[in-house]
């Protein structure tokens, strides 16, 4: 597929998705979230990068050590290990100013489960380099700093 077809694919994404949630979309590129983020925690470590044609990803891990495969495949232990507390997924993002939110439509996840599900987020912008976000029906806020 080429760039033009992708991006009037990502418009008209946003365009058809926007008034079915109600959002008023935003073109990616005007919105402060495009860059790269770096999760600010003492328990996982992630990072989490948004583009300006409203493409997505996240990963999230937690900070403990995993252990190494034996072999080249992995044990159903060894598997388990590696994937338990690991988050991963991409998609595109649309943004409503107005309701300050943010929705990550999932494409794609390490989770078979969540595919085509929407993540939706309030969001704050403590500053240029730090954004907070609030899952949707909680007070757990995830704290995201600008990676330099």
């Amino acid at each position: 597929m080429t760039y033009f077809k992708r991006a009037a694919a990502a418009a008209l994404t946003v365009v058809l998705i926007a008034p079915a949630t109600g959002a008023q979309p935003v073109a990616a590129r005007d919105t402060p979230f495009v860059g790269t983020w770096r999760l600010v925690s003492n328990t996982q470590t992630g990072i989490m990068i948004y583009d300006s044609l409203g493409n997505m990803a996240a990963q999230v891990m937690p900070n403990r050590v995993r252990r190494k495969y034996a072999a080249a495949e992995p044990t159903p232990e060894e598997a388990k290990d590696a994937i338990t507390g690991y988050l991963a997924y991409f998609g595109t993002y649309t943004v409503d100013e107005q309701g300050r939110i943010v929705t990550h439509h999932r494409k794609g996840s390490i989770n078979p489960g969540q595919v085509g599900d929407d993540v939706v987020r309030t969001y704050v912008f403590e500053s240029n380099d730090r954004l907070v976000l609030t899952p949707a029906g909680s007070t757990n806020k995830i704290v995201w700093e600008r990676a330099r």
